[in-house]
């Protein structure tokens, strides 16, 4: 475990100053690629303050010195006139001394927060994850699937809080529109995270419905996902009793293959559908 005391009390951590450096050195190479003396730095820098009314904005020359050689970290409002004079992106900039915003939505995500609240994080293209962005067109959406033999080419693409999940060591399945098996705790059509790691089938240790370990299955009439138990060599996949289905049981492992526990589920509550009644 991290001890925060050890943090604070170590300002210079290995890799830290050396990190602070090279980002003042950059600075330093950016003014001299536009030919600008620190001078010229500083008389630029007061007309920024002048204008917003804020002497924080002002990069005096000693401060220059201190950022470009000692590895003094720049204020906000510094950093942002340094940029501005050196015609460089902040968000760039912000990446030399360390802090990428991209990844602010997955470090939120270490803060647990218990009272529903509004996400102020904008999606602006950056915290690519990587996704599936092809399948095989004869995929049929009206029976459980396993995504993950069905993905014919990966993409990256910028979904901002999938970032903090480890998508590329997990596996897809799609519920199928007619499987009604675990209805209402997964609605047909609803798209599901498998993690291949939790393959054991756990008999026990949940408090509620929605605690119990849901496992997807492949057996040889294709998919299916439910609760679990085992009787010997004989496991019973258990459907949600308001799903109105019967109970299944195979041999086991002869007849069927646990991929794994799902984990995450992605499903629409405003479906509408009814649901076809058995002739």
């Amino acid at each position: 475990m991290i001890d925060a005391k050890a943090i604070r009390a170590r300002p210079d951590a290995p890799g830290k100053h050396s990190t602070m450096e090279d980002a003042g050195q950059r600075l330093r190479r950016a003014r001299e690629r536009l030919n600008l003396r620190v001078r010229d730095v500083e008389q630029a820098s007061l007309r920024i303050a002048e204008r917003y009314q804020n002497d924080e904005f002002a990069v005096l020359i000693n401060r220059i010195s201190e950022i470009e050689n000692r590895g003094l970290v720049p204020t906000l409002f510094k950093l942002y006139s340094l940029c501005a004079i050196y015609r460089l992106d902040y968000r760039e900039v912000l990446e030399w001394y360390g802090i990428h915003l991209s990844s602010l939505p997955a470090d939120a995500t270490l803060a647990e927060v218990a009272r529903t609240h509004v996400v102020g994080f904008q999606n602006d293209g950056d915290g690519d994850v990587l996704l599936p962005v092809a399948m095989d067109p004869g995929i049929d959406i009206r029976r459980t699937t396993y995504l993950s033999r069905m993905i014919q080419r990966w993409g990256r693409i910028p979904l901002m809080f999938l970032d903090s999940l480890d998508l590329k060591n997990h596996r897809y399945a799609f519920i199928g529109t007619e499987d009604w098996f675990m209805f209402p705790l997964l609605q047909p059509g609803s798209l599901v995270l498998i993690d291949e790691s939790r393959r054991k089938v756990v008999s026990s240790g949940w408090g509620s419905e929605f605690e119990r370990p849901i496992y997807f299955l492949e057996h040889r009439g294709g998919y299916a996902c439910g609760w679990c138990s085992l009787e010997g060599t004989k496991l019973i996949l258990q459907p949600h009793p308001s799903s109105s289905c019967n109970p299944e049981i195979y041999s086991y492992p002869e007849d069927v293959d646990i991929i794994g526990q799902i984990v995450g589920v992605a499903m629409r509550l405003d479906q509408g559908r009814k649901r076809r009644t058995r002739s």
